[in-house]
């Protein structure tokens, strides 16, 4: 059982290196990155290649990501399930802030990034795309998930992925998260201000259910210059969009909590 426990988390690690590289990567470069016996690099590429999770470059002597992946994306989108109503809204906030737009929501124990719209004019933050959940507590979003939790959720979840400093902003002390969430819920309205990324500040609102719970968040994110000038407009559309958001939730499978 061990073995077998031991070859999925080797086979999972190769997975994860291979989608580092753009280009893919050679059977010793897997073995060099993971620090693996070369004969079980070979011996995990040949089940991986056969299963459709990695592809033999063969003319380059490399190995890329598989097609079946896709088919595990597309399943994660579906399994996520942002309805074509909510779409449209975080678009329109994209245009109507001229900042890239963001809604995230709760899945299980994470927060979860459900939908991005960005334009080469206003970019999301990187790596700040669909299926992204870490660092909520640098994030406008993740702040304003946190601070909807009951404290024993909350406190697992901090368990879990800690308080580490994105940048010299971020907020990695438990009590000033605290402080920071208990405002969060005061106002309605989460800020970071380059906490997650230097260049970059985010604003956030919440999407709630009828019953007052906080089942997602509405996001944008701009660079520090803009952000200054823009704050009282951006917050108002924040609100707006929240609402209609929350709105159009309403009879949907997603409030089914």
């Amino acid at each position: 059982m061990l073995t077998g426990m031991a070859s999925v988390r080797k086979a999972f690690a190769l997975l994860d290196v291979v989608a580092s590289n753009s280009r893919g990567m050679s059977a010793k470069e897997i073995a060099a990155a993971l620090d693996m016996p070369l004969p079980t690099v070979y011996r995990l590429l040949k089940t991986l290649v056969a299963s459709e999770h990695l592809v033999h470059l063969k003319d380059e002597s490399r190995y890329g990501l598989g097609y079946k992946l896709h088919a595990l994306d597309s399943s994660l989108r579906r399994q996520i399930g942002t309805p074509p109503a909510v779409a449209r809204l975080i678009r329109e906030l994209h245009v109507r802030a001229d900042a890239a737009a963001y809604y995230a929501v709760h899945r299980g124990d994470d927060i979860v990034v459900a939908h991005v719209v960005d334009s080469p004019a206003r970019p999301r933050i990187t790596p700040m795309g669909f299926g992204f959940n870490d660092a909520a507590h640098a994030t406008a979003f993740g702040k304003v998930l946190l601070a909807a939790m009951d404290p024993e959720r909350r406190a697992a979840y901090l368990e879990r992925h800690g308080l580490p400093e994105m940048t010299d902003r971020t907020i990695s002390s438990p009590d000033q998260l605290e402080a920071e969430l208990r405002n969060v819920l005061a106002c309605g309205i989460a800020v970071e201000r380059e906490e997650f990324i230097r260049g970059a500040s985010c604003m956030a609102a919440p999407v709630t259910s009828p019953a007052g719970q906080t089942i997602g968040s509405v996001a944008v994110s701009m660079d520090p210059e803009d952000f200054a000038g823009r704050c009282a407009r951006t917050e108002a559309l924040l609100r707006d969009t929240a609402d209609k958001v929350s709105r159009a939730l309403r009879g949907t499978p997603m409030l089914q909590l």
